[in-house]
């Protein structure tokens, strides 16, 4: 074995140390430009037969923020998020309000106290051919 002189040494552990934190930069590099997006979100939701929603009914849609009416005109579906910064709605004596930033929905969607400005989301709604009520979200 050969004498390794002072400068060698640090000049090898200098380089060491280069060569391992490019190897760990490009490790890192690589396993963000691999990264898996989520999967496409559901937009599609069954909600059941039409006879589980009798006329006049008001109904809370569970695996999305929504409210399903039912009127004499048929079926409509309102997003319960907020239209100013997206929180969920909580139902009270008048429509809707938001728990964020206090505005306030009427019962049909329309905004009655700001800061939201739009009214709430009227969500797609169709009957199949075997009666079952479909909303969509998107």
């Amino acid at each position: 074995m050969t004498d390794l002189s002072r400068r060698d040494f640090l000049k090898l552990t200098r380089d060491g140390f280069l060569y391992l934190s490019g190897a760990l930069a490009f490790g890192g590099l690589l396993r963000f430009l691999s990264h898996e997006t989520n999967s496409a979100r559901k937009t599609e939701f069954d909600l059941g037969f039409v006879d589980k929603y009798p006329l006049g009914s008001r109904a809370s849609i569970s695996e999305i923020p929504a409210l399903l009416i039912h009127t004499d005109s048929g079926f409509t579906a309102l997003s319960l998020t907020c239209t100013h910064l997206g929180c969920t709605l909580k139902p009270n004596e008048t429509g809707f309000a938001c728990p964020c930033h206090n505005s306030s929905f009427d019962a049909e969607g329309k905004v009655t106290h700001g800061p939201a400005v739009k009214p709430l989301k009227a969500l797609r709604i169709e009957i199949t051919d075997e009666g079952n009520l479909k909303v969509f979200t998107a």
